[in-house]
C-alpha cells in the first residue's frame, strides 16, 4: 500500500503537509532521518506511516504516558494496530504487549525513555523484528535544549545493541541549530537526512499584552470566548492555585495542574481537560509536553517564559488542528526577575548559566519589539527571508501610528553614558525619573546633568522604553543575574543625531462575530460519542473536521468522505450518526439546493451501472413501500425520498402524492411565492404545523420540474 493511499484511506486527508512526503520517503528508503517541524505539522504521521507500510515493529520513544495513551487510543480508533508500555503497568500487562508485538498484532510500540535502561526490558525486544525506531521530542537529549531529560542518553546505548540496527527517526518542533547538531551527536543518527520543513505556524496569532491588570485581562477575555477551550500558563504553583480558585468562583469551567498535587489529582485535572469536561486548564509548564488534544483554541501566559523555545511550544499547544488559535502573553516587570530567580535556584553548571540568561534576555525582548512578532520567532530558529509584517500579530494587525521618541532616547541613552554603562535597567529609569532612592543619592547620581530629566513619566514607563531599546539593537543587556546595560553604535548615532528612532502606539480591533450554530450542533454530536466510547472528543474528529462539515453540508458518505479527516474507518464508526445531524440541519435551513443534492447523492449500490436513483424509482414502481425500499438497500428513508425527488426534477414520471398531502399542495404552493424563496424555514413559518419539510420540498421539487 502506498503512503498516499494509507492517508487517505487511514487519516481522511489528501494531501500531505509540507515536508511530511519527502521525510517518510528517507524513512521508507533506510536513510536515519531527523525532521524539525512546527507543533501541529504532523510529525507523528511521518513515522506512523511507514509503520504501517515497513514489515516489521515500530518502536515509538515518548516522554509522557499521557501523550502515548493519546497516540495509541487514536491510532487505535483509525484502524491502526498500537500499544504501549508504562511505568503503570504489571510485568504481565507488558509481557502481553510484548507477546501481541512478537505475533505481528502490533505496527506500533509506544515506551517512555526510562524503560531503555532496564536490562530485562531490553532482553524481550531481542525477539522481535523492529523495523523503526522513532523519538518524539528528541530536543530533550540535549542540555542546549529548553527541556533536557538525563532519560534521553539512554536512546544511544539501546539503538546500538540492536543487529540489525532498524532505521532511525527523530522528531522536535522547536530547536536551535546548536541543538540540533547536539541531538544528531548525542542520538548516533548515521548520516542522517536532515528536514526542516519552517517553524511558522500559519493558523496561530500572536500577542504581547504589557502592564495590563492581567486577572481583569483574562476574565474579559473568557468572557468573549466562552464555548472556548484553552490553556493559562503561570510560573508558580501559588499562582495556578489562585488563579483556578478566582476562575472557579466566577463560575468558570476550569481545572489546574502542577507539580504540588498528586499524581491521581492531575491525571484526574488533565483527563477531564482531555475529555472536555472542563474548558480551561490552567497550569505550569508541568502540564503539556505532547498533549495531542487538538482543539485548544487559545493558549494564555499569565507570566513570561524562560526563553522562546519553552513559549513557542506552551503556545503551539494551540491550534494543532489546523485551525485558528490565539496566543496571548500577559507580561510585567516581576516576570523578569522571577525567571532570573529560577535560573539561580535551578542551574548551577557556569557555561549552562550563561546560556540560559541569553535566552531570558530574547525573551524579554520579544515582549518588546516594536517589530512583527512572528518573523522575530522565526528568525530565532534561524530562518531567513521572511516578510516584515505578517498581518497575524499584535505589531502586525493592530490600528497604529508611528511617533518619534529620539528625544526620549536621547535622553536614556546620555544617561547610561553619564552612569559609565554600569548599572541596570531599573536604576537607570530612577535616575532619569528623580528617584530620592538611598542608593541613587549615595552614588550622587542625583548630581548628573540627565538626574530627573524624565520626571513626567513613571518609572515603569521609562523601564518600558528602556527594553524596547534593548529589543531594537540600541542597547546590550549584559548575560548575568545583575545584567549591565550597554550602548550599541545605534545608540551613538542617535546621540549625533544620524538617526531617529521611532515607536508604534497601538489601538485594539474589535472582534466580529461569527454564526457557530451547526458547528455547535457537531460539537454536541462528537461529545456523546466520546462520552459512549470513553475517548477524548479530539479522537472521534477534530475540530478542523467539525468546520469542514460545517462549510460544506456533506449529506451522504461520498460527500463525507472527502471531509478532512475523514478516512473510512472513522466513518464506518461515526459517520451516520454526523450525517443525521447535517441532513437535519439542512431540511430546517435548506443551505444546499435541491439539485444540488440530488445531483452529488451518491450511488450506494449500482445494478448493472443504474444510478442509484433510478434504482429506487424502478423498485417503488414495482410496488414496493418507501420502508421497504430504505430497509432493502440499507438506505435511509430521507436518501430514499431524495432518490424519487431527483427522478422528478429530472423529468422522469413520479406520484407525487406520497409526498404532498392534497388539501395542502395549494397552500403551500401559495406560501411559497409568498415568502418569495425557497429555503425551507421561511416558509415553514407560513405554514400549519402538520405540513412537513418534505411535504414544501416536494412542492418545490414537482413545480420546478413542470417548469
Amino acid at each position: 500500500m502506498q503512503a498516499e493511499e494509507i492517508l487517505k484511506r487511514y487519516y481522511g486527508y489528501s494531501e500531505f503537509r509540507k515536508g511530511q512526503k519527502e521525510i517518510i520517503d528517507s524513512i521508507l528508503e533506510g536513510r536515519d532521518t531527523f525532521a524539525i517541524m512546527p507543533t501541529g505539522g504532523g510529525k507523528s504521521l511521518c513515522y506512523q506511516i511507514p509503520a504501517v507500510i515497513m514489515k516489521g515493529l515500530t518502536i515509538v520513544i515518548s516522554p509522557l504516558i499521557s501523550l502515548m495513551k493519546d497516540q495509541v487510543d487514536s491510532l487505535n480508533s483509525l484502524g491502526i494496530s498500537a500499544g504501549v508500555i508504562n511505568s503503570s503497568q504489571s510485568i504481565n500487562e507488558v509481557k502481553d504487549t510484548i507477546h501481541k508485538a512478537a505475533f505481528g498484532r502490533l505496527k506500533l510500540l509506544y515506551v517512555a525513555p526510562e524503560r531503555l535502561e532496564v536490562e530485562s526490558f531490553y532482553r524481550l525486544f531481542e525477539t522481535l523484528n523492529v523495523s523503526q525506531i522513532a523519538v518524539d521530542e528528541a530536543h530533550c537529549a540535549s542540555q542546549w535544549g529548553h527541556d533536557f531529560r538525563g532519560s534521553y542518553r539512554s536512546i544511544a546505548p539501546f539503538i546500538k545493541r540492536f543487529n540489525p540496527r532498524p532505521v532511525v527517526s527523530a522528531f522536535t518542533a522547536t530547536a536551535t541549530t546548536d541543538v540540533r547538531e547536539d541531538v544528531v551527536n548525542l542520538l548516533t543518527l548515521d548520516e542522517p537526512n536532515i528536514f526542516v520543513t519552517g517553524f511558522d505556524r500559519e493558523n496561530l496569532s500572536f500577542s504581547v499584552i504589557k502592564n495590563e491588570n492581567k486577572e481583569k485581562f483574562i476574565l474579559k477575555y473568557l468572557d468573549d470566548n466562552k464555548e472556548k477551550s484553552g490553556i493559562i500558563y503561570a510560573s508558580t504553583r501559588k499562582e495556578v492555585d489562585n488563579l483556578c480558585s478566582m476562575l472557579n468562583k466566577k463560575g468558570y469551567s476550569v481545572g489546574k495542574y502542577h507539580a504540588g498535587m498528586s499524581d491521581n489529582e492531575r491525571e484526574k485535572s488533565q483527563e477531564e481537560f482531555l475529555y472536555d469536561d472542563i474548558k480551561i486548564m490552567v497550569a505550569t509548564n508541568a502540564f503539556g509536553m505532547g498533549i495531542d488534544k487538538s482543539n485548544v483554541r487559545f493558549v494564555i501566559h499569565y507570566n513570561m517564559p524562560k526563553n522562546i523555545e519553552a513559549y513557542y511550544q506552551e503556545a503551539g499547544r494551540a491550534g494543532r488542528d489546523g485551525e485558528n488559535g490565539e496566543c496571548i502573553l500577559l507580561f510585567g516587570p516581576r516576570d523578569t526577575i522571577l525567571q532570573k530567580y529560577f535560573i539561580e535556584q535551578t542551574v548551577f553548571n557556569e557555561e549552562r548559566k550563561i546560556n540560559e540568561y541569553r535566552k531570558l534576555q530574547s525573551m524579554v525582548d520579544y515582549c518588546h519589539t516594536t517589530r512583527c512578532l512572528r518573523k522575530y520567532i522565526l528568525e530565532y530558529f534561524g530562518e531567513e527571508n521572511i516578510k516584515e509584517t505578517c498581518d497575524n500579530c499584535s505589531n502586525c494587525n493592530s490600528d497604529s501610528e508611528i511617533i518619534d521618541i529620539t528625544i526620549e532616547a536621547q535622553k536614556i541613552f546620555s544617561c547610561i553614558y553619564r552612569m559609565r554603562e554600569k548599572y541596570g535597567v531599573t536604576l537607570i529609569a530612577e535616575v532619569l525619573r528623580g528617584s530620592k532612592n538611598q542608593k541613587v543619592l549615595n552614588l550622587n547620581f542625583d548630581k548628573l546633568s540627565t538626574y530627573a530629566i524624565m520626571k513626567n513619566y513613571t518609572i515603569n514607563g521609562i523601564k518600558d522604553l528602556i527594553n524596547v531599546l534593548i529589543a531594537e539593537d540600541y542597547l546590550n543587556l549584559t548575560e548575568e543575574e545583575f545584567a549591565v546595560v550597554k550602548l550599541k553604535n545605534k545608540a551613538i548615532d542617535v546621540l549625533k543625531n544620524k538617526l531617529k528612532v521611532t515607536q508604534k502606539v497601538y489601538k485594539k480591533k474589535e472582534r466580529i462575530q461569527v454564526d457557530t450554530s451547526l458547528f455547535d450542533m457537531l460539537r454536541d454530536i462528537r461529545k456523546k460519542i466520546a462520552q459512549r466510547e470513553a475517548v477524548p472528543p479530539y479522537i472521534v474528529f477534530a475540530d478542523t473536521s467539525l468546520k469542514d462539515m460545517s462549510e460544506k453540508i456533506p449529506l451522504n458518505k461520498e460527500e463525507m468522505l472527502n471531509i478532512k479527516g475523514v478516512g473510512e474507518k472513522k466513518f464506518e464508526r461515526y459517520g451516520e450518526e454526523f450525517l443525521n445531524v447535517l441532513i437535519e440541519y439542512n431540511n430546517e435551513n435548506k443551505i444546499r439546493n435541491f439539485e444540488e443534492i440530488a445531483i452529488t447523492q451518491a450511488d450506494k449500490e449500482k445494478e448493472d451501472k443504474v444510478p442509484s436513483h433510478i434504482v429506487t424509482l424502478n423498485m417503488y414502481n414495482e410496488g414496493k413501500s418507501l420502508d421497504e425500499i430504505s430497509q432493502r438497500r440499507g438506505l435511509k428513508l430521507l436518501t430514499v425520498q431524495d432518490h424519487l425527488m431527483r427522478c422528478g426534477l429530472e423529468g422522469l414520471e413520479v406520484n407525487w402524492d406520497i409526498f404532498i398531502p392534497e388539501k395542502y399542495e395549494k397552500l403551500i404552493l401559495e406560501k411559497i411565492q409568498e415568502a418569495a424563496t425557497d429555503r425551507l424555514k421561511p416558509i415553514k413559518e407560513l405554514l400549519p404545523n402538520e405540513v412537513d419539510y418534505n411535504a414544501i420540498k416536494a412542492v418545490l421539487c414537482k413545480y420546478k420540474s413542470a417548469q
